[in-house]
């Protein structure tokens, strides 16, 4: 047997297995996607009343109606469910930046759930915090692989960022 010939068949199965572990997952996202109007539309089958009664349980909420409870919860749930799927699906160096929408979408749940009267209102008080970590790291990213694609020297952004200066000329260097 050939060896070279022994070669190339492993590395085209290996190829072919890698094709079809893709296209798996990639078939599976798609559907994940597709699937949202349905996921959306569920809200309807709530009843429009204030306390929910089956033979398992009995429930009221603090809301109009649990319809309308289930369709705050449809407009953050799916939402927060497509931004994870980007997440995680994305290969740019920006995807990192997608954690400040879906911080949001978070906290909104977090309040919906525990059915705060202050629904959606004090969400940017917590996701301040993660854009203030998130936007100068992104911003960092971004100069260095500008670095390496276009050959410059980091030395004058480094040195830009040590200056010194008023908070309205730091705002006024962005629109440059």
């Amino acid at each position: 047997m050939d060896k070279t010939n022994n070669k190339s068949t492993i590395h085209e199965t290996i190829h072919h297995k890698t094709d079809r572990k893709s296209l798996f997952i990639g078939g599976a996202i798609v559907i994940l996607i597709a699937i949202t109007p349905f996921l959306f539309y569920l809200y309807k089958s709530f009843p429009d009343n204030k306390v929910w009664e089956t033979f398992l349980f009995t429930t009221t909420t603090s809301f109009y109606s649990w319809y309308d409870y289930a369709w705050y919860m449809t407009g953050k749930i799916i939402p927060l469910y497509l931004l994870l799927i980007w997440f995680f699906t994305c290969k740019h160096w920006w995807h990192w930046i997608i954690l400040v929408p879906i911080a949001m979408y978070a906290f909104q749940l977090w309040g919906l759930i525990n059915e705060n009267s202050m629904l959606d209102e004090l969400e940017l008080y917590y996701v301040l915090p993660l854009m203030m970590i998130l936007i100068p790291f992104v911003y960092v990213i971004r100069a260095k692989l500008f670095d390496k694609v276009r050959g410059d020297n980091l030395q004058s952004f480094e040195e830009e960022l040590s200056q010194k200066r008023t908070t309205w000329e730091q705002i006024k260097d962005l629109f440059q």
